[in-house]
């Protein structure tokens, strides 16, 4: 028998504790938590204990609830729900399974329509021009969802998919009663499924991707033209020729693993040089029609699967097949990965049957690619389509090959957002549309700036010349603005990284609809078109073209109660109302809310990925308020066993009078620079009428630094030592 790997195995806990389950005749409850439950039928009384496809952690804390029986009906109460079950002998219906929201919420009974389903995401967006159809979420307006888990595989003691083997009408259902509370409901979906991994650090930086037979010196030469021109990059991804295409008449060079040494003569030369600039690289994978005879590693793959090189038979690419898939990795993969390769660009586009019944090869890529590529503890990512519930623990998402089109541009911060109600909050876009229709210097720029507050920036196109995807191939302003554009993507680093470790610890995805944070207020459910960003931000990019008449563009803007600044200009507005935002080309519609604390890198023309030793922190006036920042190696897992930092920023408003506090950060002390200059900016502030600093307890001399002639006021240099506490007052009456 082969066995799965050791490396690719989980930690599965999928026994409920038996005191959460009651069971009455052919149907079992477990009460997952006060406001989920599962609920089985089986006609011959076997019910499911082995992890699904999504569900692997069905061992929670048992939560208070009181479980009545009378004759054949069984009351189930919770601190929010009521289950009431009258068990006829027959599959669930209507009149014999139904649960209340407590104390006076609606009623569900089973079968019930979804109607106010909020919707989750899609597979891709593939040759979208604009909106595609959603599949379910998780958050309704209804108060309730229902997943059905019924037909999906389960894992077996190896680690590897198989058939549930179920009774023909068997149910597994998991009902989820939150109401409004959306947060929780998000967070306990991933308490019972898996969390989303912290992604590397330098994935959060600028990619590069374009479908073209480059040259290794092209590459190296457009490389050098990035940084040249002050555009800073963190990932150059290597399309499909990178091997073999034109392997003979007739044969589809769409799958391959050999490279092809006419554009790339030293691989691992070239690899390595890209690494020497600060950059990561991934190959973009087809892997549909197996290994053919002309790879290289195809005489090891056919002797590894008991078949007579000498026939040069095509190895059917099987990956329901274990003894195929350690072989797929082991052969195919693993050498690519010795000579630099630092992740894959899985591009699966062909469809969802396998060999096993009911498994969708794009699903079992994802999770099979992940944990390999973190088997030596590296940490796991993957590049590819979304497979079904489940995949937000594996990120990032490849969201396919769009129309060059505004209406492309203007669905996608509803479509990215909303992914957030699975839990999939790592969506990466090709940046300026991949194929067709238009280009369109202004349509470029508003997707470049929408792609910087999106949670992966990443240029990319289709092979045609027309579609131009260089900040520099356009003219001076668009340069000029998307420079800026992709240099501030880099200094959010900071904050993007804290962001993706929230996801890990909160389930709180970077970019989120509006009523994630505002579930009883009508207006959240009516701006689609602008999103929640990390937990300070409110985005609403510009995604239509500008009004030629006036030369600006416009976006309708809600803005929740509180007061907001706008990020750019640092103009101040009164929340709880309605904006009809402007804008010229260089303009976003970006707020940040009263009390927020934004730390960022440098602005840099090249780099700017690794922990700063220059930190920028920037106080939003009218509010207390807190950031904590997360910083580690940014690569490995070590950060699970205690090997980060966190540091902790404070301010305090009072009677005129701000209170800010830099404290230590407490955790791994070598992981940050053991000397860091601070500079601070205060918004919403005129100049104070003084400013005092202590370091440690000692006075420390700062003043309003003069020749800083942006808006608010910014404060001179702070040079700390790693463990030191800075306390600055500042009299502003």
């Amino acid at each position: 028998m082969i066995v799965q790997p050791a490396y690719a195995r989980i930690h599965f806990d999928p026994v409920a504790d038996p005191r959460a389950v009651v069971v009455v005749g052919s149907a079992r409850f477990t009460v997952v938590t006060s406001r989920l439950i599962r609920m089985e039928y089986s006609p011959d009384g076997r019910f499911e204990d082995r992890p699904s496809q999504a569900f692997w952690y069905r061992r929670q804390y048992v939560p208070e609830f009181r479980a009545e029986q009378a004759g054949n009906e069984l009351v189930l109460v919770t601190e929010y729900l009521r289950l009431t079950y009258r068990d006829g002998g027959e599959p669930f219906g209507p009149v014999s399974l139904s649960i209340a929201l407590l104390p006076d919420g609606p009623v569900w009974h089973y079968g019930d329509a979804d109607i106010g389903n909020l919707k989750g995401t899609a597979r891709t967006l593939d040759e979208a021009d604009g909106k595609v159809v959603l599949e379910p979420g998780l958050l309704s307006r209804d108060g309730w969802t229902v997943v059905d888990d019924s037909h999906t595989l389960v894992f077996d003691e190896r680690g590897w998919l198989v058939d549930r083997n179920a009774a023909e009408g068997a149910l597994d259902l998991y009902f989820f009663g939150y109401g409004l509370a959306y947060r929780d409901a998000l967070r306990d979906y991933v308490r019972l499924t898996g969390r989303t991994s912290l992604l590397p650090r330098w994935a959060l930086g600028n990619w590069w991707s374009r479908y073209w037979e480059y040259h290794d010196a092209d590459l190296r030469q457009l490389m050098t033209d990035f940084r040249d021109h002050d555009v800073p990059l963190s990932v150059c991804i290597i399309d499909m020729d990178w091997h073999l295409v034109d392997v003979g008449e007739g044969v589809d060079g769409w799958t391959g693993y050999t490279w092809n040494t006419a554009l790339f003569a030293d691989p691992a030369d070239f690899i390595r040089w890209l690494h020497d600039q600060g950059l990561r690289t991934a190959l973009n994978l087809h892997p549909a029609l197996g290994v053919r005879k002309h790879e290289a590693m195809y005489v090891a793959m056919a002797d590894r699967l008991g078949i007579d090189p000498a026939t040069e038979a095509t190895i059917p690419f099987d990956i329901a097949n274990p003894a195929f898939a350690q072989a797929y990795f082991e052969l195919l993969h693993h050498p690519q990965e010795a000579i630099g390769v630092d992740f894959w660009w899985i591009d699966w586009q062909q469809g969802k049957r396998s060999a096993l019944a009911g498994l969708d090869p794009l699903w079992w890529l994802n999770h099979l690619h992940f944990y390999d590529l973190g088997r030596d503890g590296k940490r796991p990512f993957i590049f590819s389509r979304w497979g079904g519930l489940g995949n937000h623990r594996y990120p990032i998402g490849f969201s396919g090959d769009t129309i060059v089109s505004w209406e492309s541009l203007a669905f996608q911060p509803y479509f990215t957002a909303t992914a957030a109600n699975v839990a999939y909050g790592w969506w990466s876009h090709d940046i300026g549309g991949h194929m067709d229709g238009t280009e369109d210097r202004e349509l470029y720029t508003r997707w470049v700036q929408f792609g910087v507050f999106s949670p992966i920036f990443r240029l990319h196109s289709t092979k045609n010349p027309v579609h131009e995807r260089r900040p520099w191939g356009y003219d001076e302003e668009v340069l000029c603005i998307t420079r800026d554009a992709m240099q501030l993507r880099h200094a959010l680093i900071p904050y993007l990284y804290t962001m993706s470790w929230l996801d890990e610890t909160e389930a709180r995805s970077l970019m989120r609809p509006m009523y994630h944070d505002y579930p009883e207020r009508e207006e959240a459910y009516g701006c689609p078109q602008q999103y929640l960003f990390g937990t300070d931000f409110i985005v609403a990019p510009y995604t239509e073209p500008l009004d030629r008449k006036i030369g600006m563009a416009t976006q309708t803007v809600w803005l929740p109660p509180g007061d907001w600044y706008h990020f750019l200009n640092g103009r101040r507005y009164s929340g709880d109302a309605w904006y009809t935002m402007p804008g010229r080309l260089d303009d976003i519609p970006v707020f940040v809310r009263a009390g927020a604390i934004v730390p960022l890198g440098p602005r840099v023309g090249w780099g700017g990925v690794e922990n700063p030793d220059e930190l920028h922190l920037h106080f939003y006036a009218g509010a207390d308020g807190r950031f904590v920042l997360f910083e580690d190696d940014g690569v490995s897992l070590s950060y699970r066993d205690g090997s980060c930092a966190l540091a902790q920023y404070e301010q305090y408003w009072r009677d005129g009078q701000i209170d800010i506090t830099i404290m230590p950060a407490g955790g791994d002390p070598a992981i940050t620079p053991a000397q860091r200059t601070y500079y601070l900016y205060l918004h919403g502030v005129t100049e104070p009428e003084q400013v005092v600093a202590r370091v440690n307890g000692a006075p420390y001399p700062v003043s309003v630094d003069r020749s800083y002639g942006g808006e608010g006021v910014r404060l001179t240099s702070i040079i700390l030592e790693r463990t030191a506490v800075a306390e600055i007052v500042l009299r502003t009456t």
